[in-house]
């Protein structure tokens, strides 16, 4: 028998979303995220496409949970739940040295093992149901459900939708740690934590006007971040403004060559030039980037897996205070051993 039930609501309005209950302990509205609330016995996710919600109740809680994103493996270990991860997208791009030894076989008196169940274009259903998992928990990137959501659903696997990829605020992304707590039946600890975390990301804030030229082409595009962006908020929060940023926006928008080379000569750093690890891998993807004349760029691969897994995306989405150090001391001319982040000589 399913531990919990999964009860999906399309409701048009947020403001049709169950709210909480009194004398729970459990608070509904969060401090900075926007995209879900924890309720009484569970807890509700507000898509940003339609504002449609979905709510998820639990009798008991979850212990074999299959993360389609690295992040909700930190959140799950930020929540003191990292033995609930039960299955993983893609071993080789995760960091968690806990997740890691249990996949490979290394298993502690009372483990359980990790798999690995592929990718929502490739994904191992037959692994996936013979787990029995308590909730699969992936994301979207549209309204629309993908296929293999609606498989999986077909095939009796409960699904849970987040979409704390498209939360703004770090604190904000940060606070999704709440979530993974109130699933596993640790809302008190990942309350505390985020608490802590809040009031360091919040103490490490600062002024300045340093300007940053964001990125590299990808593919033949090169994408600025809104000004209300998630890099953006950091990079502000920092001390410093990312260069061509639009006020206002959250989306990214697309820069010539020519417009990065005009925003080059206002700029005092680069950060996160795609997988330049060196100032000849930049002059590598195109020469005029030797005509930029910025001589402080910064990545942010210090803490990359060898296929290409990068724990900025992980780790970092429950330590926004470890990237705002980062990103307070490149500011403030202190090349200090980063945590997320390597100078590009």
């Amino acid at each position: 028998m399913r531990r919990f039930a999964l009860i999906v609501a399309a409701i048009v309005a947020v403001a049709g979303c169950r709210g909480p209950k009194q004398g729970t302990g459990m608070s509904g509205k969060m401090d900075y995220a926007n995209y879900f609330e924890v309720i009484d016995g569970g807890v509700v996710t507000v898509s940003p496409y339609d504002g449609s919600c979905d709510t998820l109740l639990i009798d008991k809680p979850l212990s074999n949970i299959i993360c389609m994103s690295t992040s909700y493996i930190a959140y799950l270990s930020a929540a003191g739940a990292a033995d609930c991860v039960g299955g993983v997208s893609g071993i080789g791009y995760v960091s968690d040295t806990t997740v890691l030894r249990r996949y490979f076989g290394n298993l502690k008196e009372g483990e359980k093992p990790v798999y690995d169940v592929g990718y929502d274009s490739a994904l191992d259903y037959e692994r996936v149901v013979s787990m029995q998992p308590d909730l699969f928990v992936t994301y979207t990137v549209s309204s629309v459900e993908p296929q293999y959501i609606s498989k999986l659903k077909s095939l009796g696997v409960p699904v849970l939708v987040l979409y704390e990829h498209l939360e703004d605020h770090p604190l904000a992304r940060a606070e999704y740690v709440k979530l993974f707590g109130a699933l596993t039946g640790r809302y008190e600890q990942a309350c505390e934590y985020f608490a802590a975390e809040s009031e360091a990301y919040n103490s490490l804030v600062t002024e300045g006007d340093a300007g940053v030229l964001m990125n590299i082409p990808y593919g033949d595009q090169w994408f600025i971040p809104g000004g209300d962006n998630y890099m953006s908020r950091l990079v502000h929060d920092a001390g410093g403004k990312v260069l061509g940023a639009k006020e206002g926006e959250s989306s990214s928008r697309v820069i010539s060559i020519e417009e990065a080379y005009v925003l080059a000569g206002q700029a005092d750093y680069w950060l996160n030039p795609g997988w330049c690890k060196t100032k000849a891998d930049l002059e590598g993807v195109n020469p005029v980037f030797a005509k930029f004349g910025i001589e402080r760029i910064y990545n942010n691969t210090r803490r990359e897996t060898p296929a290409g897994g990068n724990d900025f995306w992980e780790s970092g989405c429950v330590h926004p205070s470890m990237i705002l150090e980062d990103l307070v001391s490149i500011f403030s001319g202190r090349d200090t051993l980063f945590h997320y982040y390597v100078k590009v000589d």
